[in-house]
């Protein structure tokens, strides 16, 4: 886990996010807590848990960037769930232990890309020995017409043959001397362009059968994998896409893979962040009696989850006892409170999001290092359009977007995402063939194109 202190993620949250201080330095806190207790003793650290989060707040104010941010900045396992896509057994739904194997598969993806960086170099020279022997074949094994009979590839059925026996290719001395002089110019980089064909192994075909063995913590893929040779296809491809589609081949030949998922258990268990949204959704409250043994039933599910308790995946046993969950939603209808009570104590820190201001809106278009702006900006730029906001066009249209959001459902920041593309439809639209180096959007340019949001408060209902 990359160590930071807790200004120092709040510093770089605030490159992203504008406001919400007191949910930044929450979790910040939180964050910094798991490093705290990484220095204790072993007996010491099976004690102290992490201080799960529960967020409120409008949408579209930046709960979950916050938390998905945070997961970046260290590196961190993170998924993030719907709580409304989980229910109670007997409806229809997932299994709220899905949300541990979806981490889990996350952090086997991660603990794979350090692992088979660790392994690249032996694995482009295996890649580039594979394309040199492709393009440079033995020659009683460069034409397999004569093998097929009636549609049987008698030199496929040979391969098959040779892979299980494991017995090595005679090759001429001749042909290793083009196979080395070929493997040369590859390595040089002078064939990048040069087409070759090679075989791939077949990505493994999406099975349920398999999945549901997942959840009982069998890996079928693997067993029959072991039991079977693995299916290949010939793709002719150039030498540089070739050369990537070994390499990811050759590294997954080269990683001891029951190493790297007890890695990715181990990080899992120890840095994992589930972000379960609209858990307001599944709130008991007076205003919608419907559903509520459900929904009462979907919190009791998540409950054992959140306490800590052992999750069976096909990677092995998960503990989730040191995962950090953080929970949000808009509770607009509800309050944390109509939770049921052993639910709220598993989620003891509480932090209100604020809704967004006009100013808000103003430091969201223009601060962050991928606000919207910037980000039309350089979508323009690749037409050569030079595109310019003037400052007052900007505070026009904060400004108009706080007015709908108060007018209409406040759907936070991305009301600004609809707004700018009504707002730029025309110029996106003839930027390719527009000879113009530069477009200068004045106040007057986004009071006319729009104006009929602006004096039809009706309209305002089609701005989503």
């Amino acid at each position: 886990m990359t160590l930071r202190t807790p200004k120092e993620i709040v510093g770089i949250l605030d490159q992203y996010i504008i406001g919400q201080k007191d949910a930044k330095k929450a979790v910040a806190v939180a964050l910094y807590n798991r490093y705290r207790r990484m220095q204790l003793s072993g007996e010491l650290q099976k004690e102290i848990t992490p201080k799960n989060m529960l967020m409120a707040g409008p949408t579209g104010v930046g709960k979950t960037e916050i938390a998905r941010r945070l997961a970046e900045i260290v590196e961190a396992p993170f998924v993030k769930v719907e709580a409304t896509k989980f229910t109670e057994v007997g409806y229809v739904g997932r299994d709220v232990e899905a949300m541990v194997r979806d981490l889990v598969a996350k952090a086997v993806q991660m603990e794979e890309k350090i692992q088979f960086e660790q392994v690249k170099s032996q694995a482009t020279k295996k890649a580039n020995e594979i394309i040199a022997e492709a393009m440079v074949p033995e020659e009683n094994q460069a034409d397999n017409n004569n093998n097929n009979f009636n549609g049987f590839d008698m030199q496929a059925f040979q391969n098959m043959l040779q892979g299980l026996q494991d017995t090595p290719k005679t090759v001429s001395e001749e042909t290793k001397s083009k196979r080395q002089a070929a493997l040369e110019k590859i390595e040089a980089g002078l064939l990048e362009d040069e087409e070759v064909t090679v075989e791939i192994a077949q990505a493994p075909k999406a099975n349920p059968m398999s999945d549901m063995m997942g959840q009982m913590g069998m890996d079928m893929s693997s067993m029959f994998s072991n039991m079977m040779p693995q299916q290949k296809v010939k793709r002719t491809l150039a030498v540089r896409d070739a050369r990537e589609l070994l390499i990811k081949q050759e590294s997954a030949n080269l990683v001891d893979y029951d190493v790297l998922y007890q890695k990715a258990i181990d990080r899992t268990t120890q840095n994992g962040i589930i972000f379960i949204d609209e858990i307001d959704k599944i709130a008991e409250n007076s205003a919608n009696k419907s559903s509520q043994v459900s929904r009462q039933g979907v919190q009791r599910d998540i409950l054992p989850i959140v306490e800590g308790s052992t999750v069976q995946t096909k990677y092995g046993p998960v503990d989730t006892n040191h995962i950090l969950f953080i929970a949000a939603g808009a509770f607009a209808e509800s309050k944390p409170s109509d939770l049921i009570p052993e639910l709220q104590g598993r989620f003891p820190i509480r932090v209100e999001l604020n809704a967004l201001t006009k100013d808000d809106f103003v430091k969201i278009l223009t601060d962050p290092a991928n606000s919207l702006l910037k980000q039309y900006e350089a979508l323009l730029q690749a037409d050569g359009v030079k595109l310019i906001f003037t400052q007052e066009a900007i505070d026009r249209i904060a400004q108009i977007a706080f007015d709908v959001n108060t007018g209409t459902d406040n759907i936070g920041a991305r009301r600004l995402a609809t707004i700018l593309e009504k707002l730029l439809e025309d110029i996106l639209y003839e930027a390719p063939d527009m000879n113009i180096g530069e477009i200068k959007v004045t106040e007057a340019y986004v009071n006319e194109k729009l104006s009929d949001i602006i004096t039809n408060k009706d309209l305002t209902k089609f701005i989503l």
